[in-house]
């Protein structure tokens, strides 16, 4: 059965897409089974995946909805070999659309329960605040994965993140578990980095992966292309990076490939 993992920060511009298309890429590469669900309304995981958010007949919305089901929305991302609930601007409409539904707040755990068997991984790109979108994912979530930059102020947003994953705790989710910190556009000349990555290790300890992601032009590059670094330009710093991360990830798991992936 799949470990459920929402990859979240309330503070936007700290690599949280860049980090769920291209861990999705990089696990698929170990022959895990991935599935990534988009649930940013802005799409840009999607896009990252070279899938049009644009030319879509269905998608996140349909399956917040119960219009269509999981396994009929998942469009397969054949280059880098992951599976894909896309997402555009319609989620937003889902979240008018859900206000007044008993259970809004676990639509989409109930719907993943549906495929977990299939895969081995599902990460889910959370929006950049605290919404019904976010709620959803972290209700459906074995654990969370934060990206952060080692700065001042991504130190005051981690704090107010801690505080969301406590209340999501006492309401609707008491099993989540912080997955792990990971450093991103991480750059060790500055003293500020080392200091700030420092804190991190005295305060969460192992919960902090020794994988780091650097500062890129190829991570940024990317998406514009619609592929994960690892199908961009596999030898650069960051697509390395990030098959460390997936690396390492699959190793505090000990995660066994699935059937499928076994005979491949």
């Amino acid at each position: 059965m799949a470990r459920v993992i929402a990859v979240t920060n309330q503070k936007g511009g700290v690599g949280k897409t860049t980090t769920c298309v291209n861990l999705a890429a990089s696990l698929a590469a170990t022959k895990r089974r991935v599935l990534l669900v988009d649930m940013d309304p802005q799409g840009n995981a999607t896009m990252g995946s070279g899938v049009d958010k644009n030319a879509m007949e269905l998608s996140g919305f349909d399956v917040l909805t119960k219009r269509a089901k999981p396994s009929e929305v998942v469009v397969n991302v054949s280059e880098a070999e992951f599976d894909l609930i896309p997402a555009n601007g319609d989620l937003t409409a889902a979240e008018v659309e859900l206000m007044n539904e008993i259970g809004r707040e676990h639509r989409l755990r109930l719907a993943l329960n549906t495929v977990r068997d299939n895969y081995d991984y599902i990460l889910i790109d959370c929006p950049p605040s605290l919404n019904l979108l976010t709620v959803n994912a972290l209700s459906a979530a074995d654990s969370i994965l934060i990206p952060m930059q080692c700065e001042y102020y991504a130190l005051e947003g981690l704090a107010a993140l801690m505080s969301t994953v406590e209340q999501i705790r006492e309401t609707v989710n008491p099993d989540l578990q912080i997955e792990g910190i990971l450093r991103t556009m991480y750059d060790p000349r500055n003293s500020l980095t080392l200091d700030v990555s420092g804190q991190l290790s005295e305060y969460f300890g192992d919960k902090v992966y020794r994988a780091v992601i650097p500062r890129n032009v190829r991570l940024a590059e990317a998406p514009s292309y619609g592929l994960p670094a690892l199908k961009y330009d596999r030898a650069s710093k960051g697509a390395v990076a990030y098959l460390a991360l997936a690396g390492e990830m699959v190793r505090r798991h000990g995660t066994k490939k699935t059937a499928a992936a076994e005979a491949v």
